[in-house]
C-alpha cells in the first residue's frame, strides 16, 4: 500500500502569494477589523483571527467591454413626471438585505467576508512598532554565533562526509598513480593478441610477465583511501544580536477597581504578545505591587487577585534590585512599563522621583508610563512629568480613560521612529 504525504506550505486550492497580495490591497478594511477587534475582545482571546467584511463596492473590479463604437444619432423619450431643475426623491430601502425593515423590491449583495489567521491578526496589530532605542550589542557565550559552511576539510565526523568531492579526489589520485600502468597494460593485451604463441613462444612468455606486473601495480591502488575522504566544514561565526529585557510593573493596590486592572492587564497583554512575536532575544520580567512588590510569573501577574495598600516606589526598588542581580547594563537594552491608577501613599510620588531621576533611568533605554483613570491626574503624574522633562527621549506619558484607548495609545507609546 502507498501513502502520499502532502507537505506543501499552501492549503488546497489556496495560494499563500495570492492571499498576502489581497490582504495588501484591502489594508485598510483589515487594520480596521483588527482595531476594533483588540478592543471588543477579552483577555484570553486577544490574538486569535477573526472575520473580516468587506464592502461589496470596494471588491469589484474594473473591467473592459467593447463599446457601439462609430458616430450614431438617437432620440430619448422624454417624461411626463419631471422637468429640469426637478428633485429625485431617494429610493425606499431594503436592498441587499442592509435596510432596518423588510421591503417587497430592490436587491444587492452581502459584504464580502473572509477569515484571517492568527499570525495574520497579529502581523496587522503589531504593524510599524518597535521597542525604542535598541542597541545591538555583541554579548559572549555560544548563543550568539551561527554556524556557517566554510569549504571542505581533510578531517571530520562521518555524517559530515561529502561523497562527491570524495570520489572526485579518489578518481584523480587512481589516475595520477595508476593511469600509466593501465596504458601500457593495455598496449601489452594488444600485443599479445597479435602475438603467433605457437612461432615465438618465448616473447608470449616475457609480455604475459610484464602484463601481470602491470595489472597487480594497478590493483595494487586501493579504489577509496584515507586521504581521498573530503569533509564538509562549518565554522561558527560571531553575530550580534540585540538583547532586551522589559519590566512590567503593574498596581493592583485596593484603589484599582476590578475594570482598570483588566484595562491594566490587557496592556501588558498587547505588549507581552509584541515582544514574543518580534524579538526572539527579550525576556519579560513581571512585578505587582501594593504596599510591597515581588516578581511572579505570568500566570501570577496576570490572574492573581491580591490587593491592599499603594506605594508605587516598592515596585521601582523591585526593578532596580533585579537589573543590578541578573541584568548587566553593558549587554541587556532594558526597558520598562509601568500602569497605574495614578493613586500613590502620602509622599511616596517624590520618592519614585528620585529613584527614577537617579537609579532607574540611567540604566533603562525606555520608561513608559500608563494611567489608567477618569479623573484629575494625580501627585504621580505630576512627579513623572518632571522625569520626562529630564528625560525627554527616553520617557513617555500616556492616559487611558476607557477600553477603547488601550490599542491606540500602545501603538503611539511603541511606534517605530525613523532614526
Amino acid at each position: 500500500m502507498t501513502y502520499v504525504i502532502d507537505r506543501r506550505l499552501n492549503q488546497r486550492h489556496k495560494s499563500t502569494v495570492n492571499r498576502q497580495r489581497f490582504l495588501e490591497r484591502y489594508r485598510k478594511h483589515v487594520k480596521k477589523a483588527v482595531d476594533e477587534a483588540v478592543n471588543s475582545r477579552s483577555i484570553r482571546d486577544i490574538d486569535k483571527g477573526e472575520k473580516i467584511s468587506i464592502p461589496t463596492r470596494d471588491v469589484s473590479e474594473p473591467v473592459f467591454s467593447h463599446g457601439s463604437g462609430g458616430e450614431r444619432e438617437q432620440v430619448h423619450p422624454g417624461n411626463r413626471e419631471f422637468i429640469k431643475g426637478d428633485q429625485i426623491p431617494r429610493p425606499p430601502g431594503g436592498s441587499g438585505g442592509r435596510g432596518s425593515q423588510a421591503s417587497n423590491q430592490g436587491e444587492g449583495e452581502d459584504d464580502f467576508q473572509f477569515q484571517i489567521s492568527h499570525d495574520e491578526f497579529l502581523n496587522v496589530m503589531f504593524d510599524g512598532l518597535a521597542l525604542p532605542n535598541l542597541v545591538k550589542r555583541h554579548l559572549a557565550g555560544a548563543d550568539v554565533f551561527k554556524t556557517v559552511r566554510a569549504g571542505f576539510s581533510q578531517e571530520g565526523n562521518p555524517n559530515q562526509i561529502n561523497i562527491v568531492r570524495s570520489l572526485r579526489s579518489a578518481h584523480a589520485r587512481r589516475i595520477a598513480l595508476v593511469g600509466k600502468d593501465k596504458r601500457r597494460a593495455r598496449a601489452l593485451q594488444a600485443q599479445l593478441d597479435e602475438l603467433n604463441e605457437d612461432e615465438d613462444a618465448e616473447t608470449a612468455r616475457e609480455l604475459k610477465n610484464q602484463l601481470e606486473k602491470a595489472q597487480a601495480k594497478v590493483k595494487s591502488v586501493p579504489w577509496l583511501d584515507t586521504f581521498d575522504l573530503k569533509y564538509n566544514l562549518h565554522v561558527k561565526y560571531p553575530v550580534p544580536r540585540s538583547k532586551a529585557v522589559m519590566f512590567c510593573l503593574m498596581d493592583v493596590s485596593g484603589s484599582m477597581n476590578q475594570a482598570t486592572k483588566d484595562m491594566a492587564k490587557r496592556f501588558f497583554i498587547l505588549l507581552y504578545l509584541f515582544l514574543k512575536r518580534n524579538y526572539d532575544r527579550t525576556e519579560v520580567v513581571f512585578i505587582r505591587h501594593h504596599t510591597s512588590a515581588k516578581e511572579v510569573d505570568e500566570e501570577e501577574f496576570f490572574y492573581s487577585r491580591e490587593t491592599g495598600g499603594t506605594i508605587v516606589s516598592s515596585a521601582l526598588y523591585k526593578m532596580q534590585e533585579v537589573i543590578e542581580d541578573r541584568y548587566p547594563v553593558d549587554q541587556w537594552n532594558i526597558y520598562g512599563a509601568q500602569a497605574s491608577d495614578g493613586d500613590n501613599w502620602n509622599d511616596d510620588s517624590g520618592t519614585c522621583y528620585e529613584l527614577m531621576c537617579e537609579k532607574i533611568m540611567p540604566l533603562v533605554q525606555h520608561y513608559s508610563y500608563v494611567e489608567i483613570t477618569q479623573r484629575d491626574h494625580q501627585a504621580l503624574w505630576a512627579a513623572y512629568e518632571q522625569v520626562r522633562e529630564r528625560f525627554p527621549e527616553h520617557f513617555a506619558l500616556q492616559q487611558i480613560v476607557e477600553a477603547r484607548d488601550i490599542y491606540p495609545v500602545f501603538r503611539e507609546l511603541f511606534q517605530r521612529k525613523e532614526a
